[in-house]
């Protein structure tokens, strides 16, 4: 039986994937991969997930140059959920979010509200052209 034929993919063909910092444990993203896209991400090293919104393979980093070298990958018990232990590379190391920021879980409920507890690290507008 191939490996990816053990994945148990959801109706779109999808399976959650969650990215995990080598070293340090953060839990930086979750996102979707297709068959395809796991695929490459074996062969490259090298994260690739699947865009829901934009309906295509996203290389991580391909726009904003923050790239996850792929260390590891796991799957859980249930063979339904993706867990990818990365280092995170590119101009300014350490940034996963779109927001500019480390993770992309950087909001904790407190009192009744979402609060940001993570510091922007990098204006979005600089890394987004």
């Amino acid at each position: 039986m191939n490996w990816l034929d053990e994945v148990k993919w959801d109706d779109q063909g999808l399976v959650p994937v969650i990215a995990q910092e080598k070293g340090s444990g953060d839990v930086l993203m979750f996102a979707w991969m297709n068959r395809e896209a796991l695929q490459k991400t074996a062969e490259l090293g090298r994260a690739v997930y699947f865009s829901r919104s934009r309906g295509k393979l996203w290389f991580k980093g391909e726009e904003s140059g923050h790239v996850q070298t792929v260390h590891e990958m796991r799957i859980d018990c249930d063979n339904d959920v993706v867990l990818l232990q990365v280092t995170q590379l590119g101009h300014e190391p350490g940034i996963a979010c779109h927001t500019g920021r480390h993770s992309c879980f950087f909001s904790i409920y407190k009192d009744g509200v979402w609060v940001a507890s993570d510091p922007v690290l990098k204006d979005p507008e600089s890394i987004y052209k």
